[in-house]
């Protein structure tokens, strides 16, 4: 492999990169003028209009039907939201209740046993209880810092939709022009390579999109069939906060669910907070299952290279790894595929 495939290797991994941050809008955009490109096409071949027409009327109806499906998702949520956020100190005092109880009933309980045998089962107790304080109090700081960063971020996030709108119009009126231009950086005898690489690249890449809408939905389901069989309050809602928690690997399902099985177990309530236990196993196990399968049959490669890319890029970059670990090892079997890469070792 030649060290000028070497450099556009290098700086083609940390184009992306920056797309996966800072240039999180204008890839969504790309992405989905891709997705729509087939429509986009059709009209104009179809209904005889123009490309900026067809790009127009098609960005418009997706416009339409993505603010139609944000708001009859988010009315009933944000209602139940607003609903816990009301009940949430009641739920702190009945913790606080039901918690003195259990130092009462274990204070009574101490009266009755020897001094050396109490005082060591205290010890042990107040460990047990500094721990969990401890381990609660980080979870809580770590779930409030995160909503009040979130909080923080909806200018910036407001800006970025509206960037991403943009952008999506755009792209979609000029995508062949973005393509021809693309190839054109490349030799005459490499282009055909460069676009065989690209079409493939984007049927991967929808797949890597619907991969990960379905592993939220299929979460989001088993989360609210298991919620509903627990027979809980605000199942919508919590189902919708363990699927948004989930993707978020400081934070993870536990941060939801461990501490409302701790609350709920000092509340008298065993059977369900092992229930939530429960839950909690079964999400995490289909989670770690399911996910490597799915993206490997959505995009082209098999479980364990998708699964060796998404640990190796949450390793080395965190969140934006986990996705751009699959998509660096579709781009690479794509090249090798296409004859780009072609090197092999040699012990000689």
């Amino acid at each position: 492999m030649s060290m000028k495939t070497i450099v556009t290797i290098v700086v083609g991994i940390g184009l992306l990169y920056g797309l996966f941050t800072v240039g999180m809008p204008f890839l969504l955009a790309l992405l989905i003028a891709m997705f729509l490109e087939p429509v986009v096409a059709w009209m104009m071949r179809s209904l005889r209009l123009g490309r900026i027409a067809s790009a127009t009327i098609v960005c418009t109806v997706f416009a339409l039907l993505l603010f139609g499906l944000v708001y009859l998702c988010g009315a009933g949520l944000i209602g139940q939201l607003i609903d816990i956020a009301k009940k949430a100190p009641a739920f702190l005092e009945d913790f606080n209740r039901y918690f003195k109880d259990a130092t009462e009933r274990t204070e009574l309980f101490y009266s009755t046993l020897p001094v050396d045998v109490a005082a060591q089962m205290q010890a042990a107790l107040e460990q047990g209880v500094t721990t969990l304080t401890n381990s609660l109090s980080s979870i809580i700081a770590g779930i409030t810092g995160y909503f009040l960063n979130a909080a923080k971020a909806v200018p910036t996030l407001f800006i970025a939709f509206v960037v991403f709108m943009v952008a999506l119009y755009l792209t979609t009126f000029s995508l062949p022009l973005l393509k021809t231009g693309f190839l054109g950086l490349f030799e005459d005898r490499s282009r055909d390579k460069v676009a065989s690489v690209l079409g493939n690249l984007r049927s991967s890449l929808l797949g890597f999109l619907k991969a990960q809408i379905i592993l939220s939905a299929l979460t989001y389901l088993v989360s609210l069939l298991g919620l509903f069989i627990l027979r809980v309050e605000y199942p919508f809602a919590v189902a919708l906060l363990i699927i948004i928690v989930d993707v978020l690997p400081i934070l993870g399902t536990g941060s939801v669910i461990v501490p409302w099985a701790a609350f709920v177990f000092f509340k008298g309530e065993v059977s369900l907070a092992v229930g939530l236990l429960a839950l909690f196993i079964v999400i995490t196990i289909f989670r770690r299952i399911v996910e490597p399968k799915i993206l490997g049959d959505s995009i082209g490669i098999g479980a364990l290279p998708t699964l060796v890319g998404l640990y190796i890029g949450f390793k080395l970059m965190g969140v934006v790894g986990l996705f751009l670990g699959p998509i660096l090892m579709i781009l690479y079997k794509e090249m090798r595929k296409a004859g780009l890469l072609q090197f092999k070792i040699k012990l000689e």
